[in-house]
Order: C-alpha cells, then structure tokens, then sequence
C-alpha cells in the first residue's frame, strides 16, 4: 500500500444518482479517519434535466488529505462517471495518468446520443492517457442485490454504494462509519438497510478482486490541533454564527426569506432551531422578507434575511429604509453567477458593486465576507456584532462555492469570543426628561428603543430625518448633515475592526489581492511562491466597507498588485478608487472557482514581468 499526501476524487453521474450522498460519505469516512479535506458539490443548472444529458449531471468533488487541505482541488485523481453524459461532462478535468471508472453497464447507444456522442469515447485514443476501468456497476449491484426482496429498480438505486465501496477499496477507507450512517438513515426499514450494505460491501470485493485497481493507497490522518471537530459547509456555519450572535446579544433571532438557490439551506437550517428561540419566516416574496426583518428590527430582534443576487436585487428599497431608520439588520447575499437569474448553482463574486452602491441616494452600509465554509460563523457573528453595536445594515457576502463546500471546523470555545454591546435601551425616562432618537454617542451611534417602552415614542419613516429629533425634515443644510453623519458612521467603524493581516511579509515584489470564496487558491498558490523563496503576499479581506485601517500602507509596500476575483475586477476598482493604487486584475467568471495552476502561473509572469521593468 502507498502512501500519499492527499488524493482528489470526483464522482459524476445523473441527479438521481445518488452522486452528492456518495461524495458526502466518502467525506465524513475521511473526516472520522483524520484527514483534513475541503468538498465541493456541483449541482445542475436545470431543475429535472432531461435524464442522461449532460445539463443532467450532478458531481461531488473532495479532497482529502494528510496535510492541511485548503481547496477541494485542480484536478480529479479518480473520476467515477456512471453514464456517458457525466464523462463527457468531466474528462476535460482529470489528470493527465488518472483513474477513470466508468459504469459500462449505461454506456448504450441511446445514451451516447442523449450525451452527444457518436460513438462510445472509450474507443477512442484520447482514453489511453487514462487508467480506465470498466466496471459493471449496475449489473454487478442487483446481482449482489438477487435474493433479497426488491424490486429491479430499488436493486438498481444501490448502485452509488457500489461505486463508493470500490473507492474505498482503493483508499482504504473504513466501511463501519457508511454501515452505521445506512443503519440510521433507514431505520426500520431491514430491507433496505441490507441492499445498501451488500451493495457497499460488494463494490469493495469487486475492487479487491481485480487486478485492474493496481496499487491501493493511504492517506494518514492529518496533524490538526486538538479538539472537537465535525464537517460543516457554509450555510450551515452562518446559521449557528447567527444563533450565537443572538445568544450572545441578548436578542431573539429573526429570518424573513424567500427560498432561491444557493442560499434557501440557511432557511431549512433555521427553522430547525425553534428551541433556541429563532423565528423562521418564508414570506411570500423577497420583498415582503426584508420588509418583516426591517419591522423585527424595529421590534428588538436580531434581524436577518437571505437571498443571492436576483433577490438582493428585490430588496435595495427595505435595506435603504433600514438605513434611513438607522436599524440593524444583517443582508446575507450568498453570490451566484448573473446577471438576471444567472446561473442558479454556480459560483461568482459579482455582487460587489451591488452591495457597496446598489441602492438609491448615498447609501453606505458595512461590507463584510466570508473566507471559506468554517469562516462563515466568524464572520455571521461580526456582522451580528458590527450591525447591532453602530445601529445599521451589514451586507454579508458568501458565494456558491463556499455555501455547499464543506470543510472540518474545530467547535470554537464561545467564553473567548466579545460580548456584543446593543444598542437597545433598557432604562425608563424621567417625567421631564425627552427622549432624542437620533442624538449619537462618540461613534455617531443612536440609541435603538423598541415600541411601547414609556417615554420613547419616536417617529419612523423612509423621509429625510431631522438631526437628533428624527421628525420628517426637508431642510437642505439638514439633508447635506445627515448624509455626511452616515457616511461617517460607517468610516469609524474601523476603529471596531481588526488591521488587516498578509500572508508573508509586509513588503515585496508582488502582493496578491482576494476576497471571499479565493481564499483557498490563493492561499495555497501564495504559499507555494513563498517556499520558493519569492517576495510575494497575500492581502485576503474579509472587511470591504470600511476596509482596515492599515490597507493603503499596505498597498504602498508592493512593486505590483494584482486582485485575482471571480467577476469582472470590481475589487480592483474599489481599491483604484479609494487608494489610487494602480491594481491589476486577473479575473474568471465560469461559475467556477479558481484553480492553484491557473493563479501560480500568473504569478510566475508578473514575477517575470517585475524583473524585466
């Protein structure tokens, strides 16, 4: 058996398949067997794709690996496609040498032609550069499947536990956490819990059996910090960032929204927390969401909504009212590729603009975003935090890729996170005293009072406030004031935010620039540069409005800064524009995530292009 430092394995087939399941397993087996890994689920563009065509297929790519893993990988080691649709779909993607195994038993004539083949590709000479298997997966599953009592189709079903025992063959992973997992999921239900077990261990002796598999592998458990873990993808780690928040705060947890992909599992998640006090609300539209969080805010909950871009799109008036009351209310844009309805199941970063500009009038609200799946509960929780102590909307943004990726997230210990210090007021007035809405503390912060507390009656409204009383103003020299108080409002929030850390040191020949969902990429291509011996850096922010206090000293230390994001430079921009730093762009938009090669080979020709200037 060899050993290996890590191992990328995709598997593809049809939605039915059962593709996400067996990836999720193979996940979760490595993650009890120590691995570090990083998944990336890769879903349909179209809801009930004619079956066996390649708009049809459904993957699961993961990583596992004995050293820290930060992406879900370049390039597939193993491909599992079980039908044409699905390699035509992948082969583009797996290594030059790669495993591909391919269930012969669905490569027809019929499905060649639903995949757009004329001819079975196997034929071909472009699969000699691959290890190919052909397994008779379907076949050999009801054939294991004969005595029991099910009819072919169910039999059939258990083909991705098939498939998911020959890759575990071939990495040696433990069959006993899949047994239990099938043993829970079907519960009382004997019939199926033996045709899932029989089909898993079956696939496992098929791949034991044949000379075909060549040498098995081993992947050893990575070394992580001590301490609790459990697998967890992005929506899921906003959802409990949120329920800590609101712990944490002294506040009731309110979510108005309206499902739309790839955001609704932060609903699903929600509305399973009734226990903690959370109050989910599916509303009829993405207006109507917003509009019951702004008025939850108004009622002293710590109110959030969620969508992706169409919906944010839907939701500017409500989050401007938000900021006109000066309310806190927290907006997770969890991105898709766009625009209009775009690309439902991929990911983009292109909602940048949208969230600093996207609303009528000067309208500044704080920008934060997420770094990769775990990082989602840090950053659900400061923009908790930052929303409810300086009294105004957060825009949050996650993207496609970091909401279904997963990753190992080590339970944090809550007593070392800060206590959030609400607005709220809690103490009564005097008889003579008159309560000021709008009056600000050192931070231009107002006082958030709650309808029927005694004394603080106020007025609220989308119309031009009057400065400390709120009352409905028209003045010119007021509007003029309150514009610049909210501007400035958000500016000196950067004295509540950390400096902004690099990857590497703090001057250089060349600082690389990313945001969001690149930070697994561009981490591991930065690093590679560095134990080159390279003078490059990584400045990756997870603050875009303010940005830290230390950025433009920062910027000023580097020969070359290129932003790599995925849209069309729209954080290159923002930095030319607020720090004239002469940024430039390397940019994809695929609805496809990074890859390490494309961005080292980026870097090693602005390295080149830095030395001949």
């Amino acid at each position: 058996m060899k050993q290996i430092e890590s191992v990328v394995v995709r598997f593809s087939g049809d939605s039915g398949d059962g593709m996400q399941l067996t990836g999720t397993q193979f996940s979760n087996t490595s993650a009890l067997m120590g691995n570090d890994l990083a998944t990336f689920p890769d879903f349909p563009a179209e809801i009930r794709a004619p079956q066996g065509t390649v708009a049809g297929v459904s993957g699961f790519q993961v990583n596992i690996g004995s050293v820290k893993v930060n992406t879900p990988g370049d390039e597939p080691d193993v491909l599992v496609a079980m039908n044409p649709a699905a390699l035509k779909a992948n082969i583009k993607d797996l290594r030059l040498g790669g495993t591909l195994i391919v269930n012969i038993d669905s490569f027809t004539d019929l499905a060649f032609k639903k995949a757009e083949y004329e001819s079975n590709p196997l034929d071909t000479p472009q699969f000699e550069q691959y290890q190919v298997i052909k397994a008779h997966i379907s076949s050999q599953t009801k054939e294991a499947l004969s005595e029991l009592d099910l009819d072919t189709k169910s039999k059939e079903r258990c083909k991705n536990f098939y498939a998911l025992g020959m890759t575990f063959f071939m990495y040696a992973r433990d069959l006993e956490p899949t047994k239990k997992w099938i043993q829970e999921k079907f519960k009382n239900k004997d019939v199926l819990i033996q045709a899932n077990t029989m089909a898993l261990v079956a696939g496992f002796h098929f791949a034991e059996t044949i000379e075909a598999i060549g040498d098995r592998y081993q992947v050893k458990p990575a070394p992580i910090d001590k301490g609790l873990y459990r697998q967890i993808n992005g929506n899921t780690a906003l959802s409990w960032g949120f329920m800590f928040a609101a712990e944490n705060s002294g506040h009731e947890l309110y979510l108005g929204s309206y499902p739309i992909t790839p955001a609704s599992d932060i609903l699903h998640e929600l509305s399973k927390h009734k226990n903690f006090g959370v109050k989910t609300f599916q509303a009829e539209d993405e207006i109507a969401a917003v509009c019951s969080s702004v008025g939850a805010s108004f009622g002293g909950a710590l109110a959030i909504t969620t969508s992706s871009g169409p919906g944010i799109a839907l939701k500017s008036e409500a989050m401007n009212l938000a900021m006109m009351l000066e309310l806190p209310i927290v907006i997770i844009d969890v991105q898709r590729g766009g625009p209009s309805t775009g690309l439902p199941t991929k990911t983009e970063q292109s909602d940048l603009n949208m969230a600093m500009y996207g609303r009528n009038g000067e309208s500044p609200v704080i920008v934060l975003a997420a770094a990769h799946p775990s990082d989602c509960f840090e950053m659900a929780f400061e923009a908790a935090r930052l929303s409810l102590e300086h009294m105004t909307p957060v825009v949050l943004l996650s993207d496609g890729y970091i909401a279904n990726g997963s990753e190992p997230w080590k339970i944090p210990d809550i007593s070392k996170y800060p206590k959030i210090k609400s607005k709220l007021v809690k103490k009564e007035l005097g008889e003579s005293e008159v309560y000021l809405p709008y009056k600000r503390d050192e931070n231009l912060v107002r006082t958030w009072a709650t309808p029927g507390m005694k004394g603080y009656m106020h007025r609220v409204g989308g119309l031009e406030k009057e400065e400390d009383t709120g009352n409905v103003s028209y003045d010119p020299e007021n509007h003029e004031r309150m514009i610049e108080i909210r501007e400035e409002k958000v500016k000196l929030v950067q004295n509540n935010i950390p400096k902004q850390k690099l990857l590497g040191e703090d001057k250089g020949d060349l600082l690389i620039v990313s945001w969001g969902g690149t930070y697994g990429a561009t981490y591991q291509a930065v690093s590679a540069q560095i134990e080159q011996g390279n003078k490059v850096s990584l400045m990756h922010l997870n603050y875009i409005n303010p940005m830290p206090k230390n950025v433009d000293e920062i910027l000023k230390g580097f020969k070359k800064i290129i932003v790599c994001e995925l849209n069309g430079g729209q954080m290159k921009d923002l930095l030319n524009k607020e720090f004239s730093c002469m940024a430039e762009g390397y940019t994809k938009m695929q609805g496809k995530p990074f890859m390490i090669r494309e961005l080292s080979g980026m870097m090693e020709k602005a390295l080149e292009d830095i030395k001949l200037s």
